[in-house]
């Protein structure tokens, strides 16, 4: 059984930061896709940032700039940093580890920014 556990989130003033790290347990192998993605209230779960197993890494435009995604590979964890928080940036972030063969997300951890 695969799980995944978000940690970090909280609550922020404008322009600060914050470091949310993903935990996996379970057999995921080693070739795959890890992700954040966020979802707003009322608003659809959007894709943040990915890397592949490879390094490669891809970043909403809205993050560009202010996040950082990073993955160990030795210990399956993937991280997001996220630094000049905006206000906009508040939603419940996940955890997605996924391949052709499986996909898999964490409970979700909550980001808060005030202005």
């Amino acid at each position: 059984q695969v799980q995944l556990v978000e940690s970090g989130g909280g609550l922020v003033q404008a322009g600060g930061s914050l470091r949310l790290s993903c935990a996996t347990s379970g057999s995921i192998g080693s070739i795959n896709f890890m992700g954040w993605y966020r979802q707003a209230p009322g608003k659809q779960r959007d894709l943040v940032a990915h890397i592949t197993s490879l390094g490669s890494i891809s970043y909403a435009d809205s993050v560009k700039g202010r996040f950082t995604i990073s993955r160990d590979n030795a210990k399956n964890t993937v991280d997001l940093q996220m630094n000049s928080l905006k206000p906009e940036d508040t939603a419940v972030y996940y955890c997605r580890v996924y391949t052709l063969r499986y996909d898999y997300w964490g409970q979700g951890t909550q980001v808060t920014v005030s202005s």
